[in-house]
């Protein structure tokens, strides 16, 4: 399974990429409006970063023609950007347009497995079910993301499962073991999956026991 970097923040992104445990950053306007910066600014230091992997951009807005328009746009940034599109009625419209002008585009804020059927008949490289937000409401993101996974599988649908709002270590494994093939996570997720005090305890073991190897 691949990780996804869900931030705009660029000393995150450089950490993770340099890290070698993201293969591509997922971004949406909240996660843009963190950095005080200009999008287009942020969208062009991000591209730089991310040379190898897609770099997702959400329309802003809620009206087919106008997420086309802005879908072409953002798509003639970089050759690498996904263009996300929330999934709604009139986003369907524009993921079928985007789509079959060869634009990759992803359907973003999915909350059911119709929603992500209709979503790969429109034409999505992409769908985004939320996992933790179905938490967050008592629903179970998880059995959300599994069943889609089930329907793609079953249907032979290509279309790339990306599982979003994932909030904690628990999530990710959970998601790997189901055959989901991405998750896109908070900087603070992918570090608590990088540590854990039992490996930082036995590498001050080590060098504590090196100290009584004779030097000389």
């Amino acid at each position: 399974m691949k990780i996804f970097l869900d931030s705009a923040n660029i000393e995150q992104i450089k950490t993770a990429y340099d890290m070698g445990a993201i293969t591509g950053v997922t971004t949406n306007p909240s996660i843009i409006s963190r950095e005080n910066r200009k999008f287009d600014d942020l969208l062009t230091d991000i591209t730089a970063i991310m040379t190898d992997g897609p770099v997702f951009a959400e329309v802003l807005s809620v009206d087919a023609e106008g997420m086309i328009e802005e879908g072409r746009k953002l798509a003639k940034k970089s050759k690498n950007i996904v263009v996300k599109i929330p999934m709604i009625p009139e986003g369907l419209k524009a993921v079928k347009t985007l789509s079959s002008e060869g634009i990759t585009v992803c359907n973003t804020v999915v909350f059911s497995a119709s929603q992500a059927i209709l979503s790969a008949n429109a034409g999505a490289s992409y769908v985004a079910p939320f996992v933790g937000r179905l938490d967050d409401i008592g629903e179970d993101g998880l059995c959300l993301c599994q069943e889609i996974r089930d329907i793609f599988d079953a249907q032979g649908i290509d279309t790339k499962i990306v599982a979003a709002s994932v909030r904690h270590p628990v999530h990710v494994n959970a998601l790997a073991k189901m055959g989901v093939d991405i998750a896109t996570m908070p900087f603070k997720v992918i570090m608590q999956m990088a540590t854990n005090p039992n490996s930082q305890r036995a590498v001050e073991g080590f060098l504590k026991d090196w100290e009584k190897v004779p030097k000389e």
